[in-house]
């Protein structure tokens, strides 16, 4: 049935559900307001809006992989307790067989919300029916994928949950060679795989501040360029991979480790929970009590 906006909209200011879950739930009920407020109600939709302001910077990042693909993705909830929940990780579990048996490296993120997952019509229901369930804002934030044809892949995933990495290699790599990478780069955090993708913001940014904060006044043109030069290039070394020590053997770049293999490294992913969101404090007895009140 032609629906007008105005009764979408009507539906909208109600429930605070989305415009198109609205317009599902008033073609199912054939324009039917009160009814459609049931339908949305039973199917968690109106529960899960309410919490959708909500910031959400919990959560777990996973990667997997089968024979064909390697995923790397986020969930977020909005705490830690959570997190560990069974069903929780259920999700993660079943969103992480969904990616990799129907998503490739091209697809974006409204693309992948819409595949079909085991027990539900789309990974978007599968966030809305949980967050409705266990009571807190789930989000889906992130996710990378490398086809296992193009790339020598290798995952890691860090116990608590909360870091994981994705490498991609170009030729042939020993797996536990490759493992070491990875974990390398877990526990190293580098922003960059090589120097090149260093933008010129951040170059000039460190520049100011290393010729701030070092006295070259009494030091010769040349030499305090030379001094300024090796302190912009040690700063390059914490942030840029293939720059950085090597942890498994400090006596070697990661660079000339790679390099020692005869492979390249050509795609670096690496996801913790919760970087680049803005947190917000909240008084953790007012939580409790707002949530004991339904809110």
């Amino acid at each position: 049935m032609a629906l007008s906006a105005t009764l979408i909209k009507e539906l909208r200011e109600i429930t605070g559900a989305g415009m198109m879950d609205c317009k599902k739930a008033l073609e199912i009920t054939n324009g039917n307001v009160d009814e459609a407020v049931i339908w949305l109600r039973e199917n968690g939709i109106v529960k899960a809006a309410k919490k959708s302001d909500r910031i959400a910077a919990e959560g777990v990042v996973f990667a997997k992989q089968n024979d064909k693909k390697a995923v790397i993705f986020e969930i977020n909830s909005e705490t830690d307790f959570v997190a560990k929940n069974n069903q929780f990780i259920s999700i993660v579990e079943e969103i992480a067989e969904t990616l990799l048996n129907s998503a490739n490296e091209n697809s974006t993120l409204e693309e992948v919300l819409k595949l079909p997952t085991k027990n539900y019509n789309s990974i978007e229901e599968t966030i809305i029916i949980a967050t409705a369930t266990i009571g807190e804002k789930i989000s889906f934030r992130r996710f990378s994928i490398l086809d296992r044809e193009k790339y020598t892949t290798v995952i890691y995933n860090h116990s608590n949950k909360r870091v994981s990495v994705l490498l991609g290699f170009d030729g042939n790599i020993n797996e536990s060679d490759a493992y070491n990478v990875a974990m390398h780069v877990a526990a190293m955090a580098p922003k960059y795989l090589t120097k090149n993708e260093v933008p010129q913001e951040f170059i000039n940014a460190e520049k100011h501040i290393i010729a701030e904060t070092t006295d070259l006044s009494e030091k010769p043109e040349k030499v305090a360029a030379g001094i300024l030069e090796g302190k912009l290039n040690k700063r390059l070394g914490e942030v840029v991979l293939l720059e950085q020590d090597f942890v498994i053997d400090e006596k070697q770049k990661v660079g000339n480790f790679i390099k020692s293999k005869n492979v390249s490294l050509v795609k670096m992913i690496r996801f913790e929970v919760g970087e680049g969101i803005e947190k917000v404090t909240t008084d953790f007895a007012a939580e409790v009590v707002a949530q004991l009140k339904g809110n």
